[in-house]
């Protein structure tokens, strides 16, 4: 399946950009994939934060948490 693209904008420190310029030439690829390719590997991180502070707020008793029964009385 081909993933739809979608542009966008956006405004880098000059450091960052000439650095994206220098990997985009070194490895001839498109500083738009680059720049993907980093935002996954980036999101995969995320992923793995926002685990770590729900679990902390589930050990310190701030979120609630629901058993299968709960949830199929709401869901039927």
């Amino acid at each position: 399946m081909i993933e739809k693209h979608t542009r966008i904008n956006i405004t880098l420190p000059k450091s960052l950009e000439e650095e994206l310029t220098s990997v985009s030439k070194e490895l001839n690829e498109k500083k738009s994939h680059i720049i993907a390719r980093a935002l996954n590997l980036y999101f995969d991180e995320l992923d793995t934060l926002i685990a770590d502070n729900r679990y902390k707020r589930y050990k310190d008793g701030k979120t609630k948490t629901y058993t299968l029964a709960d949830l199929e009385k709401v869901i039927g």
